[in-house]
């Protein structure tokens, strides 16, 4: 039996904490290790995948792990939220509220000794518009919160397909608004509101910083979709074996945008809106090397700078899509997310 198959042999559906320790000692072995047991590296486009991820996707691929994407969607659902729970680990952090905001779910992650009139970076999360919720992204609110030291309100949209376009878009949109006139009662400064997500989360984030203009003080968009009516390269090439595959990516998109949705509607596809050359938060795009939607968000950062927003890009060259959520196991994924922190710092 391979060093793997041992491994996964540990990791039983029912018993998550035993799963987890299995997985987070696996991705925390010292790195040459991990080499050894994983084989030769990966590479692509001079990138070389980093050895934590690439022995989390061996471990996935032999523990028999399903792609969410191939289940029902309401099981796909659970096993979303049981992978993100593998990699999200424990992470602390001051206080944590449930509320409600313009009548979807909400959680407020207030960091230790955070103010009355703290920032405030309202958090979309991913999950191809059909999968995700609060617990998905719990881990990384936390440790953006904590870290960063700007209280995080992660809302929870509804989702297709019971509720395809523009459903999603029109909640994200009037949660960022609630927030804004409802700063006092979040211990938030109005004038320190920004927007973040990743993934479709991105999507929506980016979607947010449009519709508002000055209300948002800053976007964090992280490996955003940024359209669905054309390949790139990075989809057509890292199709399958990265963790996102086409197959998600066209189940998410069929039941986000049923037929007769226009695919190049701007409030979908954000690198087909026009883009103010005035009033649109600074922008920070952050893209993963080994990501299928790498070069649309490339090509948006791109489309903001030529409008004249002020954008910073960053492509983590060794990382897939998903990284965001796995901050609790490794070392390469936490320590991309702890920067993404200190970025929010520095921009709220």
């Amino acid at each position: 039996m391979s060093i793997l198959a041992r491994a996964s042999s540990l990791i039983d559906p029912m018993l998550l904490p035993v799963k987890r320790t299995a997985f987070t000692t696996a991705l925390n072995l010292p790195a040459a290790v991990q080499r050894r047991i994983v084989g030769k590296p990966v590479t692509y486009d001079g990138q070389t995948l980093a050895v934590d991820t690439q022995l989390m996707l061996a471990l996935m691929k032999v523990s028999g792990e399903p792609d969410p994407s191939t289940l029902p969607i309401p099981k796909g659902r659970v096993a979303l939220l049981r992978q993100s729970q593998l990699g999200g680990g424990r992470q602390e952090i001051g206080s944590v509220r449930e509320l409600w905001v313009a009548g979807l779910k909400a959680r407020l992650y207030s960091p230790e000794g955070s103010s009355g009139d703290a920032p405030l970076l309202v958090f979309v999360h991913g999950g191809g518009f059909i999968f995700g919720d609060l617990d998905s992204h719990d881990a990384p609110c936390r440790l953006l919160a904590g870290e960063s030291g700007v209280k995080v309100l992660s809302i929870d949209y509804r989702l297709a397909p019971e509720a395809p376009f523009p459903a999603a878009y029109d909640d994200s949109i009037a949660a960022f608004r609630w927030a804004v006139e409802h700063a006092a009662e979040l211990g938030a400064d109005p004038s320190r509101i920004g927007v973040g997500g990743d993934s479709a989360g991105g999507n929506l984030a980016a979607e947010v910083a449009l519709a508002v203009g000055e209300a948002c003080a800053f976007q964090l968009l992280i490996y955003p979709v940024t359209q669905s009516d054309a390949s790139t390269r990075s989809r057509e090439d890292l199709s399958e074996g990265f963790y996102l595959t086409s197959s998600f990516i066209a189940a998410a998109t069929d039941n986000y945008l049923p037929a007769g949705i226009d695919r190049r509607d701007p409030r979908h596809a954000p690198l087909h809106a026009e883009i103010p050359t005035t009033g649109i938060a600074p922008a920070y795009v952050a893209t993963a090397g080994f990501d299928p939607l790498r070069d649309e968000g490339e090509a948006y950062a791109a489309k903001l700078e030529a409008a004249g927003v002020k954008v910073t890009h960053k492509r983590y060259e060794d990382q897939i899509h998903g990284f965001l959520n796995v901050v609790g196991a490794g070392r390469t994924a936490r320590a991309a997310v702890l920067e993404l922190a200190q970025v929010v710092k520095e921009n709220l």
